[in-house]
């Protein structure tokens, strides 16, 4: 009884992949943001590749 309290006392303890799961649910909302403004996002993109476009010499 004693190796499984101490397996769950050390399994709770243990930080080890909390890095991971930090960074996973942070890219979880920047995705959920990006597809929340992905409308907003695409027309500035547009905008400023344009406007690069139109700073360019050449043709």
């Amino acid at each position: 009884m004693e190796k499984i309290t101490n397996f769950w006392k050390d399994f709770w303890n243990d930080e080890e992949g909390l890095e991971t799961i930090e960074v996973l649910l942070i890219l979880a909302v920047l995705v959920a943001i990006a597809l929340l403004f992905k409308e907003r996002i695409t027309k500035w993109a547009n905008n400023l590749f344009d406007n690069i476009d139109e700073q360019l010499p050449g043709e």
